[in-house]
């Protein structure tokens, strides 16, 4: 798909990830609608690149209407939905405390496998309706944000990697379920990136995993996650499968 003057929905979009693609969306030409719960860098992010920025829990579906709602009435139905929003909490299945909280497992999974799911419907929904464009027929394009932890998830993540796993094993129905209405589905598995979520972590932890990816020796720049999601909008061949993005790094147990 052509990006240029195309509407697009980026979550997450206030900070590391979703924040790069939004921008990197918006600098090849989209017209971008950026979403999240924090609402300090929503508004950053979208004021940034000429967005509009949503305050939206994607949990919610009355927050993700409104929030598609607001994109296409300033730029039309989205035909790009890039889906970066998520969170990490690190617990053991039995921990010294006992137990993980059911709770702490359920918030993991309804943040980012079920609000995943809850904006890509309704995304999908708008695009089906959209008249075709391209030789191909194309009417959208879905990138969502698995991760390496959905196949090499290490000890404290059993949440974090279901819901992330959660997210690649819908990959393909989704694709072959849309395909007959002209929308690829895809999901990126990225490795570990300089983002948010990392930036906690103590120097001999983030030490530990720059010695884990292989090369290039580092963390993974956001941009060159956008630059990925990119290729996928622009490549009308990739549809229904996960892609790794991550230096070749193979998580360890821990």
């Amino acid at each position: 798909m052509d990006i240029r003057n195309q509407a697009a929905i980026v979550t997450g979009g206030g900070s590391g990830l979703g924040a790069a693609t939004a921008r990197a969306l918006a600098a090849a030409g989209a017209k971008v609608t950026v979403l999240d719960v924090n609402e300090a860098g929503v508004k950053a992010t979208a004021e940034a690149i000429g967005g509009i920025a949503a305050v939206c829990d994607v949990t919610s579906p009355e927050s993700v209407q409104a929030a598609l709602k607001a994109g296409a009435d300033a730029h039309g139905p989205a035909r790009i939905c890039v889906n970066c929003a998520g969170i990490v909490v690190g617990a053991r299945v039995v921990g010294k405390k006992g137990p993980m909280p059911l709770e702490t497992f359920s918030k993991v999974i309804t943040v980012n496998l079920i609000g995943t799911f809850n904006v890509m419907r309704l995304a999908a929904e708008a695009m089906t309706a959209l008249d075709p464009i391209g030789e191909d027929g194309e009417r959208g394009v879905i990138v969502n944000t698995s991760s390496v932890a959905a196949f090499e998830g290490q000890i404290g993540q059993c949440a974090y990697s279901a819901s992330k796993g959660g997210v690649a094993s819908l990959t393909l129905p989704a694709a072959r379920e849309l395909a007959p209405r002209g929308v690829r589905v895809m999901a990126i598995a990225p490795g570990l990136f300089e983002t948010p979520m990392m930036g906690g972590m103590p120097p001999e932890v983030h030490e530990s995993l720059v010695a884990g990816t292989l090369f290039p020796h580092r963390l993974g720049k956001p941009e060159e996650y956008a630059d990925f999601v990119l290729h996928i909008v622009q490549n009308r061949m990739l549809n229904g499968t996960t892609l790794r993005l991550d230096g070749a790094v193979r998580l360890a147990p821990q």
